[in-house]
């Protein structure tokens, strides 16, 4: 994970405070180019490991599609009504695709601690169900950029 945040150091989230704000909170809005180049923002549940978030897609959607097409994604996970209780991370990179499509249940060694982690967060399960309509996307953040507005208040 790179952290390339120049302005803002002030209230940008510690590593420990982004791990802890990323492993928390439910719900991210994912932006993907669809064609022409337009940007297409929907909101998603996510994963993440403390490396990588996890993006649990409906296969059959515009943001897979675009995906498919341009794998470059942002997305932003964030919280807080008032301007001094604002949170959140933008997280950029490229996105890959892990397991089969769409994600049936098959063994993958490498979606068992994500799927273990949604299906918790998410569901109060400890295994995940699967619908045959989704499929995982993987975001090992290339960008990373915090904000806390909580701490304008503090020196």
């Amino acid at each position: 994970m790179t952290v390339t945040q120049r302005r803002g150091r002030k209230i940008m989230m510690t590593p420990g405070e982004l791990d802890e704000f990323l492993t928390t909170q439910r719900t991210c809005r994912v932006a993907t180019a669809s064609p022409g180049g337009l940007p297409h923002v929907s909101p998603l549940w996510f994963a993440w490991d403390g490396t990588s978030l996890w993006l649990y897609s409906v296969v059959r959607s515009r943001r897979w599609a675009d995906l498919r097409r341009d794998p470059r994604v942002a997305v932003v996970v964030d919280t807080g009504e008032e301007y001094d209780r604002l949170r959140g991370v933008e997280l950029s990179g490229t996105a890959q695709f892990v397991g089969e499509v769409p994600r049936t249940g098959e063994p993958c060694a490498e979606l068992d601690v994500p799927e273990t982690l949604f299906a918790r967060k998410n569901f109060g399960l400890e295994e995940m169900p699967h619908d045959g309509r989704h499929a995982w996307v993987r975001l090992t953040p290339e960008r990373i950029v915090s904000w806390d507005f909580r701490k304008l208040g503090s020196d």
